[in-house]
């Protein structure tokens, strides 16, 4: 196995035979997604794209798989002064990372410890299998707090899980244990705490000893057929993103959630 190589300040990437490992830690519980840690994802996922030597790349996070959008990035504070336009191009790294990793032609297995929220939930959903430690769990914050989930995340989440459970899970933002994400087909294996990326690697191995050819057609064939419609559905997401973060009612959602009370919400 070769030194690890790394791309940007918290991605290294080990390829073993036939499988690549790509771990994205920021070195803290929540592990969560800054703008530029988006922007490399999605280098590293087109850089891996052009690899011809590996069938199988397994991705994990780091203490968490992630907490989603790190909102204390001052990229994103930035956002608040800009204007429309500008704000629409700022809005494109997360949905760009996404659309990135669902694009590679290998296997892609997502390893998912502790807490799986917001872009983390985002990301998983762009790779083609889940393995869950026990204790993880996956949770859309989102609408709860004024927003609405984007990153082109909700029909991906509609051809896995289905339209009623995509509503539960984004629409009241409440946790969704490991169990029950295996039960509604989120995630494709449960196994103990500190074993996904032991299981995710043993997926990646299976995937490895097949023909590589027909391993990559046959993912192809089958994502463009559960994905068809996808874009046509999500393609004004960022725009919806970018409406609702000016209302009252965002503002008001973020404000009861520091002062810890209820929120009253008024449509505005």
């Amino acid at each position: 196995m070769a030194g690890p190589e790394r791309i940007g300040d918290f991605i290294t990437i080990e390829r073993e035979g036939r499988v690549a490992t790509l771990r994205f830690d920021r070195g803290d519980r929540i592990n969560p997604l800054s703008v530029q840690l988006l922007r490399d994802l999605a280098a590293a996922a087109r850089a891996l794209r052009e690899d011809v030597s590996t069938s199988a790349i397994v991705l994990t996070g780091g203490q968490a798989f992630s907490g989603g959008a790190d909102l204390s990035d001052p990229e994103i504070s930035v956002r608040a002064s800009a204007s429309l336009l500008e704000r629409r191009e700022m809005l494109r790294a997360g949905p760009d990372m996404c659309d990135a990793w669902e694009a590679l032609d290998q296997v892609t297995i997502a390893a998912i410890e502790g807490f799986c929220i917001g872009g983390g939930v985002a990301l998983a959903v762009a790779c083609d299998f889940r393995i869950a430690a026990r204790g993880a769990h996956f949770r859309l914050p989102e609408i709860p707090l004024g927003m609405n989930m984007s990153w082109h995340t909700q029909p991906r989440l509609v051809n896995l899980i289905g339209p009623s459970r995509t509503k539960q899970l984004t629409i009241f933002g409440e946790r969704v244990s490991a169990a029950k994400a295996e039960a509604w087909g989120l995630a494709d294996e449960v196994c103990g705490d500190g074993e996904a990326l032991a299981v995710a690697r043993n997926w990646a191995e299976k995937v490895a000893a097949l023909p590589p050819v027909a391993v990559r057609m046959a993912k192809r064939g089958i994502t463009q057929a559960a994905t068809a419609l996808n874009a046509v559905s999500t393609f004004m997401d960022a725009d919806q993103f970018a409406l609702v973060s000016t209302s009252e009612d965002q503002r008001e959602a973020v404000t009861a959630f520091l002062e810890k009370r209820p929120p009253k919400f008024t449509g505005r």
